[in-house]
């Protein structure tokens, strides 16, 4: 069942391992804060989600090889921190890096369709690390895939060590 306070108010995502961002990746998660800030549907189903009722602020990070979701409620009320592995997305957002490092080459000395096509694999590679981001949080938090898209563009983000 939905219901109107299932939704992220505030993200943050916890980038102490990053040393630095070109402007295009600090703009990708610009973006992707800013779009899931206007619309997004995110529902804890853990047992302590009764407690820590939404809209909720999520802080984003990741430790090891775990992705981790600290969540605190509306009322400042904060939740268990919700681990999932990593693994799983790392040769997604391997591919996804390549894609959007192509991308950006081709902004600058490719045709439009040149352009077209690699941004149309782009968009599939992000919807397959949404698709696993959803199951991966299945049974723990239900998101739509608008959310998940733009939840996996951040854990991307994430990745950059340099």
């Amino acid at each position: 069942m939905k219901n109107s306070s299932d939704y992220l108010m505030g993200i943050e995502i916890d980038d102490k391992s990053v040393i630095r961002r070109n402007e295009q990746i600090e703009n990708e998660r610009r973006i992707a804060v800013a779009d899931l800030l206007e619309r997004n549907y995110f529902a804890p189903k853990l047992a302590w989600a009764e407690e820590v009722t939404g809209p909720y602020h999520l802080l984003l990070r990741i430790e090891g090889d775990q992705i981790v979701f600290d969540l605190t409620g509306r009322d400042q009320k904060p939740g268990r921190p919700l681990t999932i592995s990593l693994i799983p997305f790392r040769s997604v957002i391997k591919e996804y890096f390549l894609i959007v490092e192509s991308h950006f080459k081709a902004l600058k000395v490719s045709n439009l369709s040149q352009i077209e096509a690699i941004d149309m694999g782009r968009r599939a590679v992000h919807n397959e690390g949404a698709e696993i981001l959803v199951q991966r949080l299945k049974n723990k938090i239900d998101l739509d895939e608008e959310t998940a898209r733009r939840l996996f563009t951040l854990l991307c983000v994430l990745q950059i060590k340099a």
